[in-house]
């Protein structure tokens, strides 16, 4: 991935936010049939490995798990906020002209070594952390025990887990940090205009200093 350094995240801990944020990422593998994508939602531990241990599931008739070997290296991308810049948005293009499109984003790429885990443990354990994550917000949670014990035992059966030992993890916030404040405040007014307010915010909220 291209990476001008005054978009390079800052430190490793806006890279885990964007990922425990935005959880459905893409994994991409070269298989038999070349490359191909999967995408999942991960579990991200910080505190396990050098660089933290990603985590999912694929359906049992999902061909990835099969295919795969053992200490693969793969590549897990995530996506946050993303969104077309006019340059009629910044102050500046009136005065001046010297303005073009861009696309705005922010992504991490985690590069690691793939390990299949057919383990119905290690599967119920995954499922129900990632229920509890996404149900906390809910009035009335979902969790495992509401549903028939047969019934959550044979869902764990029809599902095999997946763990990516991070080796690497490289975040790219590309959120006019190379503009003027004036411009890049401007591109914030539309885009809150257009109720674009996600990318919006992390414009603002950008971890990464104007340069």
């Amino acid at each position: 991935m291209y990476l001008p350094p005054h978009f390079e995240a800052p430190n490793s801990q806006v890279i885990h936010e964007l990922m425990q944020a935005h959880p459905l990422a893409a994994l991409v593998v070269h298989g038999p049939a070349g490359l191909d994508a999967n995408h999942l939602p991960f579990e991200f531990d910080a505190g396990e490995g050098e660089h933290g241990i990603l985590r999912a599931h694929v359906a049992r008739n999902n061909p990835l798990w099969q295919e795969v070997k053992e200490g693969q290296e793969v590549l897990v991308i995530f996506r946050a906020a993303e969104g077309y810049i006019s340059p009629s948005w910044y102050p500046s293009k009136q005065a001046h002209h010297q303005q073009v499109p861009t696309w705005n984003y922010a992504v991490v790429h985690a590069h690691g070594r793939i390990r299949v885990r057919d383990d119905a443990r290690f599967v119920r354990r995954l499922l129900a952390g990632l229920t509890r994550t996404q149900e906390a917000a809910e009035p009335a949670p979902w969790k495992m025990a509401d549903a028939p014990r047969d019934y959550i035992e044979a869902m764990v059966q029809a599902v095999v887990g997946i763990e990516i030992e991070v080796s690497q993890l490289v975040g790219k916030f590309k959120l006019s940090q190379n503009k003027e404040e004036g411009d890049r405040l401007g591109a914030v007014d539309a885009l809150q205009a257009k109720g674009q307010t996600a990318l919006a915010e992390a414009m603002q909220e950008s971890p990464l200093s104007p340069r």
